[in-house]
């Protein structure tokens, strides 16, 4: 985790619970971390990452939260209610949730399958749907939270990720949808991440010309995708139904 200073002043999270699906590894893990930093106790959930889940859940113990790892597909109903009454019963109640998990893929429009198509939508949009609607239980006694993770993409199109772009630009719609059909007990909120550089080798050509087209002359950071969830976790219940791009002005 970044040394960068995030937290508001104190633990402002202190007491509260909180479900991050997909964070186990990239932006879900760095996410965890300053929540478990500012307070909270964290339930994440993986697929396929389970050696990832387990040193994250090391460093979230080290922070000194209560932390959990639940295996979870997000696009199945069964696996979804699941990971939710085990975290209940682990946990004993939720007010945040964070629908992180996701897929990201490229490809050409004219060779996109429906496979491919299908298999994004279920991560994507099927998987918020579902991990919301199984908590609502939860969230609703606590007035919780819901945060979903959408996308430039969801807001700019990108000629190479239709099923991508397609797909968050319907979470940024289920949010404010969310945001309308939840109130006043919920309120719902979407962070738009834009080029965030993970450190990966094989992106670094891609990120270099990014970082050149974006106002600020750079890519973002983990940390500052995990500031803006933050920034939502501690908002005031009057703040719904938002889109926060943190793009560096890409989209201008």
């Amino acid at each position: 985790m970044s040394k960068f200073l995030i937290a508001p002043p104190g633990k402002p999270l202190r007491g509260k619970t909180v479900l991050i699906t997909g964070g186990a590894r990239r932006l879900g893990r760095e996410m965890a971390l300053v929540l478990a930093d500012a307070g909270a106790d964290v339930a994440i959930t993986f697929l396929r990452s389970a050696e990832a889940a387990r040193d994250t859940l090391r460093e979230l113990s080290a922070a000194g939260a209560r932390s959990i790892a639940l295996r979870c597909d997000v696009g199945d109903e069964k696996s979804v209610k699941a990971a939710v009454r085990e975290m209940a019963g682990k946990l004993g109640g939720l007010d945040i949730l964070i629908n992180n998990a996701a897929q990201y893929e490229t490809q050409e429009f004219e060779k996109l399958t429906v496979k491919q198509w299908d298999s994004m939508f279920a991560s994507n949009t099927r998987g918020p749907f579902l991990v919301s609607q199984s908590c609502l239980p939860l969230l609703r006694p606590q007035k919780g939270k819901i945060i979903n993770l959408g996308s430039l993409g969801g807001l700019v199109p990108w000629p190479t990720h239709a099923h991508y772009c397609a797909s968050k630009a319907a979470v940024h719609m289920l949010t404010k949808v969310m945001a309308k059909a939840l109130a006043p007990e919920i309120s719902v909120n979407c962070v738009a991440p834009g080029m965030i550089d993970l450190g990966e080798p094989s992106a670094a050509s891609f990120m270099r010309k990014m970082a050149n087209r974006t106002p600020m002359r750079r890519n973002g950071r983990a940390e500052e995708i995990a500031a803006a969830i933050l920034f939502f976790a501690t908002a005031p219940h009057f703040i719904t139904g938002q889109i926060l791009a943190v793009d560096g002005g890409l989209a201008l």
